[in-house]
Parts: structure tokens; C-alpha cells; sequence
């Protein structure tokens, strides 16, 4: 277990049903391995909502609307026809650089992992890109190290929500829609 999901888990206390997931299947579908700190959050928080505002991406989400597979799919469109016209954030100028979402907001931000040649899965940080707008933010930090940081308030973005984090945390897992 990563410290980040520890500090976690003292935070909000892990549901009682862990996930289990086909994880060789998705990376399949995805054709990436992901990394082992978000497969962890996975099992123990499964898809989730932080403090009324932050939704972790589960693959095969029991609510249809925070599947990973299906924003996967739909972000790689939809950026792709984005930066025709819009340029892309500096991280992403490398040849082959892609970006994977692992995590949105109810206002529309997107958390990405920022995918880059050579660079291990268990090594991938994390871009923060403001709803309806050009603005990036990027963080030298793993997907469960930066939400921990971010509850904690350890962590500050411009982008997300300034109401974010409560300072009671709230914690659900995300059931059918």
C-alpha cells in the first residue's frame, strides 16, 4: 500500500466491499498499463466522490457517467480535435505524449495522467485542465498523492474549485444512475 492511499484511508475510512478488476482487460482496452497506486484507490474507494466535488473514474463504474474506459475514449477525441485549433500544454509537445483521464470534477475539470514514452506507468504525474478553458496545471505527483495532498490542502490549484477541499471531508462511493 502507498502512503498517499494510507493517508487516505485515515481520511475517509475504506468501504467494506473492496473491487476487484480485470485489470489486464482494460489496459488492453485502453493499450496502456496504468499505474499500481490507482489500482489500489480502485479496490479499496472503487468510483468515488471527494467532498462533494471530485469523481474518481472507475473502469465499469457502477454509475454509467464516470466509467474510465468510456471518458478515455471520449478525451482522446474530443483533444484531439481541441488542439487543431488550440495549443497543446508544453508537457504534451513530446512525440508520442498522451494524456489519460483518471478523474473529473462537477464543474467539468479533468485530471489526466500525463503519459510519456519510456516513462513507467508507477512514474506518470498529473495534469489538471480547467472546463472550457486552455489553462493546464501540471504536478510532479501520482494520482493518489495528489488527491491525499489536495484533501489535505497540502496541495493548491488554480483550477479546481476554491471550495474544494471541504473542511469536513465527504466521501461516497458512486453507485448506478
Amino acid at each position: 500500500m502507498s502512503n498517499a492511499l494510507a493517508r487516505l484511508l485515515e481520511i475517509a475510512p475504506a468501504p467494506s466491499q473492496p473491487r476487484d478488476k480485470a485489470w489486464s482487460e482494460v489496459e488492453r482496452t485502453l493499450a496502456v498499463e496504468l499505474p499500481n497506486d490507482y489500482k489500489e484507490l480502485i479496490s479499496v474507494y472503487g468510483g468515488s466522490n471527494w467532498d462533494d466535488y471530485l469523481y474518481i473514474l472507475e473502469p465499469g463504474c457502477p454509475n454509467r457517467h464516470y466509467d474510465l474506459l468510456k471518458w478515455a475514449e471520449y478525451q482522446f477525441r474530443d483533444l484531439q480535435d481541441l488542439w487543431t485549433f488550440e495549443k497543446r500544454p508544453a508537457e504534451l509537445e513530446t512525440e508520442g505524449s498522451v494524456v489519460v483521464p483518471w478523474a473529473t470534477t462537477d464543474n467539468g475539470e479533468c485530471l489526466y495522467w500525463l503519459v510519456l514514452p519510456g516513462v513507467e506507468p508507477n512514474e506518470w504525474t498529473v495534469m489538471v485542465n480547467e472546463a472550457r478553458g486552455p489553462r493546464w496545471e501540471h504536478y510532479s505527483v501520482s494520482c493518489t498523492q495528489f488527491l491525499a495532498s489536495a484533501l489535505t490542502g497540502e496541495l493548491k490549484s488554480n483550477i479546481l474549485s476554491s471550495s474544494f477541499p471541504l473542511a469536513s471531508h465527504k466521501f461516497r462511493r458512486l453507485s448506478p444512475a
